[in-house]
């Protein structure tokens, strides 16, 4: 598979990425030997760029996905801790974890406004000294925000922007309301423009859009200045149609199997603010005892209706 530099940081990578966050313990939960065999089809299918985090737990997966092999794909990490501390020990578990001494990129992860980048601007002292010293090659952040986007662009020291968008502008913050994907797509170029690299997230909307699969591709890939899509891939035959999909021998009728898949809401993005229950027509949406929103499978339709009004991307399609 071809390769694309990652803005001016010399790093080369496919122009698809695998998101480990899928396989791991917060959504599909794979044994370790499952998982680490779909990411090492991957690896040998030629997609070279693996995104994980502190937060997935799915270190393990790679690890074991690279034992006995002569990968040496491009890794990256992110981290929520907002001081130096805690982005220090962030660092150092995926060195130890990964069995690395040398983390490709590694982010502040899902930063939520600028003021809350400037709430961890400890982290990001300690990512700029761990750069300095050889043990990151290249930081900048993830975000679902269109100002905080912005703001990565005009942040010099920042190498890398990951950040959300779709075709349906699912999950697309602008301050306190809704972004659009236009807003984001015009963030994205600013940042490529400066030489940073652009890897995007959430293409298929956490998969809510998998039935428009051709749709949601094709459009994130037009965008100026993405070198790259991450997706959460959760089994062989999605590596292998994608791959498929970049290399243009995909049937033109392939329609992804969806029978399996349900609706997920992710505990760590839930805000309990209550927009998906009203939305929802078939009442399969409920708050559970710690205040945030739980499905009840047994009447969920998997309409996706729930998706558009969640204001933090909370709900995605898993299985």
């Amino acid at each position: 598979m071809y390769k694309k530099q990652l803005g001016n940081t010399g790093i080369e990578v496919t122009p698809i990425g695998f998101g480990v966050l899928t396989i791991g313990g917060t959504q599909l939960n794979l044994p370790i030997e499952d998982g680490a065999e779909i990411i090492r089809n991957a690896l040998e299918r030629g997609i070279n760029f693996l995104d994980t985090a502190q937060y997935y737990r799915t270190y393990s997966y790679i690890r074991e996905a690279l034992k006995g092999t002569s990968f040496d794909p491009v890794i990256v990490s992110k981290c929520l801790d907002s001081d130096y501390r805690g982005m220090e020990y962030a660092i150092e578990e995926a060195r130890r974890e990964l069995d690395r001494d040398l983390i490709d990129i590694f982010l502040l992860h899902e930063v939520r406004s600028k003021e809350d980048f400037n709430d961890r601007l400890g982290a990001w002292e300690c990512l700029q000294e761990a750069k300095a010293k050889g043990l990151i090659r290249a930081i900048g952040v993830s975000t679902h925000h269109v100002d905080v986007a912005e703001l990565v662009a005009e942040t010099p020291e920042a190498d890398v922007l990951f950040p959300l968008i779709n075709f349906k502008s699912l999950g697309i913050r602008k301050g306190q309301g809704f972004g659009t994907k236009e807003d984001m797509a015009e963030a994205i170029k600013k940042s490529a423009d400066k030489g940073q690299g652009v890897f995007a997230m959430k293409v298929f909307g956490g998969g809510i859009l998998t039935k428009d699969y051709r749709k949601a591709l094709e459009y994130v890939f037009s965008l100026e200045g993405v070198h790259s899509l991450m997706i959460g891939f959760g089994s062989r035959d999605e590596v292998d149609r994608i791959i498929e999909m970049v290399e243009g021998t995909l049937d033109p009728n392939y329609t992804p199997d969806l029978s399996n898949k349900r609706i997920w809401i992710e505990q760590g993005d839930c805000e309990g603010c209550g927009r998906c229950i009203e939305r929802c027509p078939n009442d399969a949406l409920y708050i559970n005892d710690i205040g945030l929103t739980y499905v009840n499978h047994d009447i969920c339709i998997r309409c996706g209706y729930c998706a558009p009004v969640c204001p933090s991307r909370a709900i995605i399609m898993i299985g």
